[in-house]
């Protein structure tokens, strides 16, 4: 078939309905081909914007949390970042980081949190859990070295001088007021 032939078929087969005055076995003229091309485009973008760039026109909105992979609100940290005048200007990565660092570190917390529970033999984790968690850890201890947890307690530590001296068995232990 030459180039003619399969224009001619696949614009007779297909827009009869859309353009009325072009009929099976004609060609159309160049204004139509040009209407009928846009049309061709709209049809096969599936609603998406000019040369496939931009959202299309369906697509829900996705979160920047989503976007970096994140459960902590990014954009939420941006707002507070912004609200609390800390800079004039906010940079986009600025928020994304601080929500990946906050994410780790809750993260890391709540994982010795509920070694500490299961080592307890306890299903909740409690703020004592979290207590011996922090304390335990050596850089978690000195990131919040000035840190009070309400009713975290504190880590059992009985100091060397308090504990009483070992003595040896022996004949030549005994005190001098026993050897009458």
């Amino acid at each position: 078939m030459s180039t003619n032939q399969n224009r001619l078929r696949v614009f007779s087969l297909l827009y009869i309905n859309r353009f009325p005055l072009l009929r099976p076995g004609s060609l159309p003229s160049s204004q139509q081909e040009k209407e009928i091309r846009i049309v061709i485009l709209k049809m096969s973008s599936t609603g998406s914007t000019k040369g496939g760039r931009g959202k299309p026109k369906s697509s829900k909105s996705v979160s920047r949390s989503q976007k970096a992979g994140l459960q902590f609100p990014v954009g939420r940290i941006a707002r507070f970042l912004k609200a609390g005048k800390y800079a004039d200007r906010v940079g986009a990565g600025a928020p994304v980081y601080l929500s990946a660092v906050l994410e780790y570190l809750a993260a890391e917390v709540l994982e010795l949190a509920g070694n500490a529970a299961r080592d307890n033999k306890k299903n909740r984790i409690v703020p004592r859990h979290i207590q011996l968690a922090v304390r335990n850890d050596e850089e978690l201890s000195k990131l919040l070295g000035t840190v009070t947890i309400a009713n975290g307690g504190v880590l059992p530590n009985i100091h060397q001088t308090l504990l009483p001296k070992k003595t040896g068995k022996g004949r030549d232990d005994v005190g001098a007021s026993q050897e009458f």
